[in-house]
């Protein structure tokens, strides 16, 4: 059985009455959501409260979910909402983005990035690798938040253009350019880097 008809099942039986099924899509989804909501707040305690109330939403949504989309990208647009609707009433900047969040798990460092932000014994290669991190990091808090939200759950998230598609309500399209121009972005400030700060073009080779 794969990941989506385990998830169903669980909904299907959750949708029915029984609460460990429900209990097991939080275990299972728990610490994915916290991280998703710490890419918009850097609180843990925030992002857990946030996290929570999403599955509450989730939790009182189910009986409309009918398996349109997979689980996970529903449960992920909710997420996504609550933690912007937290934000908007609290007056704070909408997206807070590190790269060094995420509890060590595969997929904090953009892939299309990877190359450039990998690490070396030299500490001479630790130090640009380090600004590296911190210039993309200061990028991609600079971007409008859709694609802040797209480039976040393509590159951190892993998830398809799909999938990304389904979670922020938009055609394919619109991802895929969202995700073109963040990558620009990126790409622009990190070759201020490259080409004119440390003049180390050969690292990023």
């Amino acid at each position: 059985m794969s990941a989506d008809e385990s998830d169903l099942s669980l909904v299907q039986r959750a949708q029915k009455g029984e609460a460990g099924a429900f209990d097991a899509l939080v275990r299972r989804y728990q610490h994915k959501v916290v991280k998703l909501v710490m890419r918009y707040v850097r609180n843990q305690t925030e992002a857990e409260d946030i996290a929570q109330e999403a599955f509450i939403k989730a939790y009182r949504a189910l009986p409309r979910f009918r398996g349109d989309s997979a689980f996970y990208t529903w449960l992920y647009r909710i997420a996504i909402n609550t933690a912007k609707n937290a934000l908007a009433a609290r007056a704070r900047n909408p997206v807070q983005f590190d790269l060094d969040r995420g509890g060590g798990d595969d997929g904090d460092a953009p892939g299309d990035l990877q190359d450039r932000m990998t690490d070396t014994a030299t500490p001479e290669a630790l130090a640009l690798t380090e600004e590296i991190r911190a210039t993309v990091t200061a990028a991609i808090e600079q971007l409008p938040e859709d694609l802040r939200t797209a480039i976040m759950l393509r590159e951190l998230e892993g998830m398809s253009y799909e999938e990304i598609a389904a979670a922020m309500e938009c055609p394919v399209g619109t991802v895929r350019s969202r995700i073109f121009r963040a990558r620009e972005a990126v790409d622009a400030r990190l070759r201020e880097i490259f080409d004119g700060g440390l003049g180390r073009g050969e690292v990023a080779g």
